[in-house]
């Protein structure tokens, strides 16, 4: 795992974006979402199909699509920092979906 660019921005990014703290009921969801992109790209690099490895791969891209959509919803001093992160982990895990034969 230590070779996987994307799996090493994904922790990355939750160690960062872990320490901060929202409103309810956005933080739960913002905590499982942050949390659901490592785990998913981890478990997808351990499958052995090109089709399982995407849909892992898939999910993940979709809790960062979510993880998004809250950011811009609330207001906080490191949200501009957080997006620029996940922006360029979005790039990375969109890659591996759609590079993946």
């Amino acid at each position: 795992m230590k070779i996987f660019r994307s799996y090493q921005l994904a922790i990355a990014f939750y160690k960062n974006a872990s320490k901060i703290k929202l409103l309810e009921p956005a933080d739960s969801q913002f905590q499982r979402a942050i949390l659901s992109i490592p785990l998913n790209l981890a478990e997808g690099s351990g499958k052995t199909s090109v089709k399982d490895q995407k849909k892992f791969y898939a999910i993940a891209f979709g809790s960062i699509r979510e993880t998004q959509a809250i950011l811009t919803l609330v207001e906080h001093p490191k949200k501009e920092i957080l997006e620029e992160e996940l922006s360029c982990l979005a790039g990375h895990v969109y890659k591996l979906i759609h590079t993946k034969k």
